[in-house]
């Protein structure tokens, strides 16, 4: 398994070169970029949002993307993976079609953008369930967005990662794996996100009934003790067993990145890239 970190994880304000600067002193070995939603005077002519680190956007075009891939080849620092919030705002499972066309198109702009990156994944957030939703109605329309996607995603050679995330929708292991099985299409696959899992089950639990299915993990610790968003923190400040995890992904032959998502410190928060490197080290060298 090898080391990876999510852009969200870095301070603000960092130029493109000093962030995978930043990622490689720490030693990892991919890094994982978020795509965002920005207005004309937030982007360069690339498209690439200048007023925070995040960088990639809808709007980001190719030259931007190769500018993105020259400094990723230039430290020797894969893009593994693409993810992004947008499909809270846009829900491919969202009872108005043009809401899921809207989630759709965010869905190809990522799918585009990793195959430029030389990527293999996109993060799909698969729906979210409100209170006046029907919850059956939300999974059909979820797969049909998903299986639309499919062509799309099969033809640029990039896998859907589908997380589990806190959006009241698939909320066990065999609820996940039943989802993705009722597809059945090979580039329909699981983003795990180990974090998300402990306050509703046990992370090792869904490893061993996702096993093939899982594409990608995230890795981010949580206090039970806070019982909600409040208690994600940094990796082995938390209760995650991660001894059961490492273990568990070694069983299902899992050698993928284990991508880091986590928040930055308040002070010094470059000092969280390097602890979180170290922390990764030690999980995997034992």
């Amino acid at each position: 398994m090898q080391l990876g970190i999510n852009n969200w994880s870095l301070p603000s304000g960092l130029s493109l070169e000093e962030t995978f600067r930043m990622v490689k002193q720490a030693g990892f070995d991919t890094i994982e970029l978020n795509m965002s939603e920005f207005n004309d005077s937030d982007i360069n002519s690339f498209g690439i949002a200048t007023e925070n680190s995040q960088f990639l956007t809808t709007l980001t075009n190719s030259e931007g993307l190769l500018k993105i891939k020259e400094i990723s080849e230039m430290y020797d620092l894969p893009i593994s993976s693409i993810t992004t919030d947008l499909h809270w705002k846009y829900r491919l499972n969202d009872e108005n079609p043009t809401v899921r066309e809207q989630g759709k198109e965010v869905a190809k702009r990522m799918i585009d953008a990793c195959h430029i990156l030389g990527g293999d994944t996109v993060l799909i957030v698969p729906g979210v369930i409100k209170t006046e939703d029907s919850y059956e109605e939300a999974y059909r329309l979820a797969q049909q967005t998903l299986k639309e996607l499919s062509f799309y995603a099969e033809k640029a050679n990039i896998y859907l990662g589908v997380e589990n995330v806190w959006n009241r929708f698939l909320l066990t292991p065999l609820e996940m794996k039943r989802f993705i099985d009722e597809i059945n299409h090979p580039f329909i696959k699981v983003y795990l996100n180990i974090g998300n899992i402990l306050q509703f089950g046990y992370p090792h639990q869904w490893v061993e009934a996702l096993g093939s299915r899982i594409v990608k993990v995230h890795v981010k610790d949580y206090k039970l003790s806070a019982g909600n968003t409040t208690g994600f923190t940094k990796l082995l400040s938390g209760d995650v067993n991660w001894i059961e995890v490492i273990e568990g992904l070694k069983r299902v032959h899992y050698t993928g990145p284990l991508t880091a998502e986590l928040t930055p410190y308040r002070y010094y928060p470059e000092q969280l890239v390097n602890d979180t490197a170290k922390a990764l080290k030690l999980m995997l060298d034992n």
